[in-house]
């Protein structure tokens, strides 16, 4: 019950003895309800503010300070550190959407390890889970977070040992202390965004001469060489934050190092961050089939991770420099759509994953995929998959979208497997026939799903 309520409940039954006890009951009671509703409209106001587009950005150390699991390729534990792994938080706020990115030196998490974060997002800053991603940049050099997930259902063998729920809980408490620190510190801010160009990764599945489909390298593969940027900057043109998209596998360093890296998003995040001076949010996208071009060598010096840094890091800070326009005018539309794909046959299905597939009147699994979108005035729109996508799929999307700037953040919220281009199953491979949930139709079902809604109901939002 309310405690307003309550309270002057209270009052009026001490002052029945007479009229005027009442008549001066009410008027308190009165006073007491307005003060009340304006004590409450002031908290909101100073938390939004119509028509004043802010922003922050924080950045977390989240290195473990002892061995860990490490996930990506077979099971391993650290040894050392090479190189430190962070959160990267940015909170967006056009007063009345507040929107969170984060950006986490992860490889991948179950889904309900984000279901699990984002409601506890909810419960302590009114964020809805619409209004929160959380995009790994898929190191296969940093610790394991949560529960397994899909992954023990493709690759159980690496999975005989006990969740690290101490690590967990580190990882998950520094989200939410980094959103509340950025929540103090949001500033009138403006955004722009741009074009880049890079040629750090190459299409990784090699066909030999029957057709099969292998792990290796193909340069004449479907790549997807685009670097999307946008940049915030502090109302009075000093930069805030860079976030950089770009499709490209964590894994120049191969299963034999030991050491926790951040790999090609780290160190090139790293190296645009020191010069520029301001975070770097790197943001993977569609790299189901596309690895760097340097690949899996036992260690940070046989991989050449420190050339990254010019072939993506120079690319970022160039496509930085021709973003010469920003705007304060920002308004921000978050939006989502369930696609539903038939699962593969004979395949089992994780527990902690039941709210993501559903079964057909006729006893068909129906995988339940959630497709994310965020609106940014009439030219950005970004969308988003829990899953390992290959570029072919999101190139297309892209072509056709109406949007100019049309961006795709892979690895967001969780990960349901790969998700290969139709005309890819006929070659098999590791990313067909290990690590996919799903079958030839997906492909159509998630260009339908994804264009409907960028061309239906996203543009169809007034955000001007």
């Amino acid at each position: 019950m309310d405690r307003h309520y309550i309270f002057i409940t209270q009052l009026l039954n001490l002052s029945r003895f007479n009229c005027i006890n009442y008549a001066i009951v009410l008027i308190i009671a009165c006073c007491a309800i307005t003060l009340s509703a304006y004590a409450q409209t002031s908290s909101v106001t100073a938390h939004n503010i119509p028509g004043v587009f802010r922003a922050a950005v924080v950045k977390l150390d989240i290195t473990p300070d002892q061995p860990k699991m490490l996930l990506g390729y077979n099971a391993r534990q650290s040894t050392g550190v090479h190189d430190h792994i962070y959160h990267r938080i940015v909170l967006l706020d056009d007063g009345i959407t507040r929107f969170c990115l984060v950006s986490s030196d992860i490889c991948v998490i179950s889904p309900s390890e984000y279901d699990h974060v984002a409601s506890l997002l909810l419960k302590k800053f009114g964020i809805t889970p619409e209004n929160f991603w959380w995009s790994l940049t898929h190191t296969h050099s940093a610790p394991e977070v949560g529960v397994p997930g899909l992954p023990e259902v493709f690759m159980g063998e690496r999975y005989k040992h006990a969740v690290d729920t101490a690590y967990t809980a580190f990882v998950e408490q520094k989200i939410i202390e980094g959103i509340e620190m950025a929540q103090h510190n949001l500033t009138e801010a403006r955004l722009g965004t741009g074009w880049g160009h890079a040629n750090a990764n190459i299409n990784r599945r090699g066909i030999d001469v029957s057709g099969k489909a292998s792990l290796g390298m193909n340069p004449d593969g479907t790549t997807d060489k685009r670097i999307g940027i946008i940049r915030i900057d502090k109302e009075d043109g000093t930069p805030l934050v860079l976030i950089s998209n770009y499709a490209i596998h964590g894994t120049a360093l191969g299963s034999p190092n030991l050491q926790i890296s951040a790999d090609v998003p780290g160190i090139v995040s790293e190296y645009v961050e020191e010069k520029t001076g301001v975070p770097m949010l790197f943001i993977n996208g569609a790299a189901g089939n596309l690895a760097p071009i340097y690949s899996t060598y036992p260690n940070a010096s046989s991989a050449h991770l420190s050339q990254f840094r010019v072939l993506l890091g120079d690319k970022i800070l160039e496509a930085n420099r021709h973003i010469t326009n920003t705007t304060n005018k920002v308004r921000l539309f978050a939006g989502k759509t369930m696609i539903e794909t038939p699962r593969k046959e004979n395949m089992g299905w994780p527990a902690d994953l039941d709210r993501y597939t559903r079964k057909t009147a006729d006893g068909k699994n129906i995988i339940l995929l959630p497709a994310r979108f965020l609106k940014v005035n009439q030219d950005i729109a970004i969308w988003s998959l829990p899953v390992e996508l290959f570029c072919e799929i999101s190139n297309d999307i892209r072509d056709q979208s109406p949007y100019p700037y049309t961006f795709y953040y892979g690895y967001t919220n969780g990960w349901l497997g790969y998700l290969p281009a139709a005309d890819e199953f006929k070659h098999g491979g590791y990313e067909v026939e290990t690590v996919n949930p799903y079958t030839p139709e997906v492909e159509k079902n998630v260009k339908n799903a994804v264009l409907s809604y960028l061309q239906g109901d996203l543009r169809s939002k007034n955000v001007d």
